[in-house]
């Protein structure tokens, strides 16, 4: 980074520099763990030489790096090839209707909680509203290092069992919604994305009404013609801007597409489509007669199903992961 040409080359300068980033992280994680050691090493000492009040602190101090060792371990199961990447998630309505609807909002509140409190950035791409309530589609950006590692593992369906809302006789009601992760493909990954199999529509973007409604066309929708692959974006203020985004999501699509063409053991890995009905369900969030989240795959569940809604999802994300990598 010293070298003078350094930013010449604008592409391979940024892709240096998030290089750079990961392994601080990585080595500075590592550093202040040790450093931790050292100082509880010390204060040891000095309770076996005299009479201390630092047992209790001493307890805790150990208690807490204990958990931060844990949750060093557990990154170094982070290695599959697109782990470090940003992650574009998609979460979708399925049997259920308007409840439906409403839980893609709950979904989306949850992973937006969860990757606030990661520090990772969020940008929604592409929102549907529901008919009457909720939201039928939504399509969003997590950035920073390793969520896609990190959110891999909410891949599939979801179901939600409460009294509904929307029922005037308080009947219980059971959702479903589809989550779909994929990592953000580098712009250095060779595609053979042509131009002549492009086709971009402009639009107005749509919104609940008022000021949310765009008044310009500088909604994107771009069709990959040989695959039928679709993507669109809406919320970037320019046309430009939203065409950028959803070029972005189209290469990882198409990549996703290629790593499946190409090799069979991915499949695992990217998961197989599955109806979003009763059934095919990775968790479950049971709100109504008694509240508890289990997620089916490792059968990790918790009364705290408000805790969960609120973002509180690494007991699953962990689980599973450890659990997969156990498999390997």
């Amino acid at each position: 980074m010293s070298q003078a040409n350094f930013w010449e080359n604008q592409l391979q300068a940024n892709k240096a520099v998030q290089e750079l980033k990961l392994l601080k992280l990585a080595v500075e994680n590592w550093q202040e763990l040790s450093d931790k050691i050292k100082e509880i090493k010390e204060l040891i000492e000095i309770t076996r030489q005299e009479d201390s009040d630092l047992v209790n602190p001493i307890e805790k101090n150990l208690d807490d790096l204990l958990k931060e060792i844990d949750s060093l371990e557990f990154k170094s199961l982070l290695s599959s090839p697109f782990d470090k990447q940003s992650a574009i998630l998609s979460i979708n309505a399925g049997a259920g209707g308007t409840e439906s609807c409403d839980w893609v909002g709950m979904l989306l509140r949850m992973y937006s909680r969860w990757a606030e409190n990661k520090n990772y950035k969020i940008k929604i791409t592409d929102m549907l509203p529901g008919e009457e309530a909720g939201i039928k589609n939504v399509t969003l950006f997590i950035e920073g290092a390793y969520a896609y590692g990190y959110l891999k593992s909410e891949r599939g369906v979801h179901r939600l069992v409460r009294i509904s809302p929307f029922d005037s006789n308080k009947r219980r009601h059971t959702s479903f919604a589809s989550v779909d992760v994929i990592a953000e493909i580098e712009d250095d990954v060779e595609l053979d994305l042509k131009e002549s199999d492009l086709r971009v529509d402009v639009f107005c973007s749509s919104g609940p009404g008022g000021q949310s409604v765009n008044t310009t066309y500088s909604a994107v929708r771009i069709t990959h013609i040989p695959t039928g692959i679709v993507v669109i974006c809406q919320n970037e203020r320019s046309q430009y801007q939203n065409k950028h985004v959803a070029l972005k999501i189209l290469r990882a699509k198409l990549y996703e597409k290629k790593l499946k063409e190409r090799e069979e053991e991915l499949k695992s890995q990217y998961g197989q489509k599955l109806k979003i009905e009763w059934g095919s369900q990775i968790r479950s969030y049971v709100l109504h007669p008694y509240n508890m989240v289990k997620d089916h795959r490792t059968d990790i569940e918790t009364s705290n199903a408000q805790a969960v809604l609120d973002g509180e999802i690494d007991m699953f994300i962990e689980g599973f992961l450890k659990k997969e990598a156990l498999q390997r």
